[in-house]
């Protein structure tokens, strides 16, 4: 059996809550994630989507241990990369990379590009050579379609797309095996959103880069991702194949979700569905299954043990006991 590129186990990230200026007690646990598994594989686009708040982006940095998770396992080739420390670490993470969602905030604004490319080469391959780093500086910006004389010159003379592109090219500097994408076109013009998004698949396809797409747009993860999970205030509701996904949604907060994807077609017609309530705090989250307090499809059954993830079919795993209900697909139209 092939084992995965990254393997996620029961991964779980809890901010204690204290009060108090000089004898701090802790009031209670905010579970940003809590208890999260999936795996990824080598060349594979594993998209995770939610609302903003459910955990997305701290799941990344825990999956790259920018910080430490409270329990759960995270093996990358194999290896639990919570366990390391030092040297170990620092080797494994020339083959993880992050590109973050701002491109304005994550360049150095008073570093030119050749400085900021390199940054990477300086740490993990200082025996390379000027030559060397300026030829895989030139070849990274080839890599995301930027001319090298671009090496030359300082963020603020490149727009955001362009900019977004450098940050990619950063991550491509030591030829990782994994990307962490988090939430990369958030901030971009939709029609930039289109290029850097077949920018990361042409990317994916030339480097066989496994890549964990963050994202809030069901759209968006339409058009990048094999698969799909679905988080919802720090846990994972629903795990599926992308087809089986938008095709036969399991969850209704996924339902919710591609009820408030714009419609391309204007003869088409979708029923838009209004969350009632706002977001449960994850301080204090409801019993049972959290989506209840705000579902149209609750029974008091829903307030009972906290559902866990199962599979409904061999592709699709879903954290919801109504087993009774059809839910609408990503392409559901009706009547005007």
């Amino acid at each position: 059996m092939t084992v995965p590129l990254l393997e996620i186990a029961g991964l779980a990230k809890h901010y204690p809550v204290k009060r108090g200026l000089v004898l701090a007690r802790t009031i209670g646990t905010v579970r940003a994630v809590d208890g999260i598994s999936f795996s990824l594989g080598t060349g594979e686009t594993l998209a995770l989507v939610g609302e903003s708040g459910c955990g997305k982006s701290t799941t990344a940095r825990l999956v790259l241990r920018l910080i430490e998770p409270t329990t759960g396992s995270v093996k990358f080739e194999g290896t639990d990369i919570t366990t390391l420390g030092g040297g170990a670490l620092r080797k494994l993470r020339r083959r993880m990379q992050i590109v973050f969602q701002d491109p304005f905030a994550s360049l150095n604004p008073r570093m030119s590009i050749e400085r900021i490319l390199e940054g990477p080469l300086l740490v993990h391959q200082p025996q390379l050579g000027r030559a060397e780093r300026r030829a895989r500086v030139a070849e990274a910006l080839g890599l995301v379609g930027l001319f090298s004389a671009a090496a030359d010159r300082y963020p603020h003379e490149f727009s955001g797309g362009q900019r977004q592109r450098i940050g990619i090219a950063r991550a491509l500097m030591l030829h990782p095996a994994l990307l962490v994408a988090d939430e990369p076109v958030s901030a971009l013009d939709v029609s930039v959103q289109a290029q850097v998004l077949n920018l990361l698949l042409d990317l994916r396809e030339r480097l066989d880069l496994a890549i964990l797409f963050i994202a809030h747009d069901l759209a968006v993860v339409g058009a990048v991702a094999d698969r799909v999970a679905v988080m919802y205030l720090g846990r994972i509701v629903e795990l599926a194949d992308r087809a089986e996904l938008f095709a036969r949604p399991r969850h209704p907060y996924t339902e919710a979700l591609f009820s408030a994807v714009p419609q391309l077609d204007p003869e088409a017609r979708r029923t838009r569905i209004i969350l009632s309530g706002d977001l449960p705090s994850p301080l204090a989250p409801p019993s049972g299954c959290a989506f209840r307090s705000r579902c149209r499809y609750a029974l008091p059954a829903c307030a009972g043990d906290v559902p866990k993830l199962r599979a409904v079919t061999p592709l699709h795993w879903s954290a919801c006991i109504r087993d009774d209900i059809a839910l609408a697909p990503a392409l559901a139209r009706e009547a005007a």
